[in-house]
């Protein structure tokens, strides 16, 4: 399979997964229905007008317009990434944030003015979804990516 393909998996896997997962918590944890998991890891439906962990409340249209953006720069990175891991870094931030952008334009009923649905929450921590988990974890990726590539480079040059 080429880069582009598992690129495009990738992002299309995430997307469907926070999609699906949302729309899940929309449906079962309205009206206040919490369900406990395990530990401290409860279910709790949340919305969010900002951007990461609730920041920028009512900043949506903007942060929308930039995340739009920033998906489609993240997208060409993935596909000109230097590694295949680097792609797909990019890939999962990618699709965690056209998941993101998806409940912006769709979840309300002017343009870009929806709120993000968060619903994983672990009550010591801000609460979230498979998006900004995919977010973080493709991040994390990135950080060891560019880590591990530096070295590289700093490895052959002492040669």
């Amino acid at each position: 399979m080429s880069l582009s393909r598992r690129v495009a998996l990738i992002v299309t896997v995430v997307l469907a997964l926070d999609q699906l997962t949302k729309h899940w918590a929309v449906t079962k944890l309205n009206e206040g229905r919490v369900i406990d998991v395990v530990w401290t890891l409860r279910f709790a439906l949340g919305f969010n007008s900002g951007f990461a962990f609730s920041m920028g409340q009512g900043m949506g249209p903007i942060i929308g317009l930039i995340a739009v953006g920033a998906s489609v720069w993240l997208v060409r990175a993935a596909l000109k990434a230097s590694t295949r891991w680097m792609s797909y870094a990019y890939a999962l931030i990618a699709g965690g944030a056209i998941g993101n952008v998806v409940d912006r334009l769709f979840r309300e009923d002017r343009w870009m003015q929806g709120r993000v649905v968060d619903f994983i929450d672990f009550q010591w921590f801000p609460v979230f979804n498979i998006a900004d988990s995919s977010i973080s974890i493709g991040a994390v990726l990135l950080v060891m990516g560019l880590w591990m590539q530096s070295h590289d480079e700093s490895e052959e040059r002492s040669l």
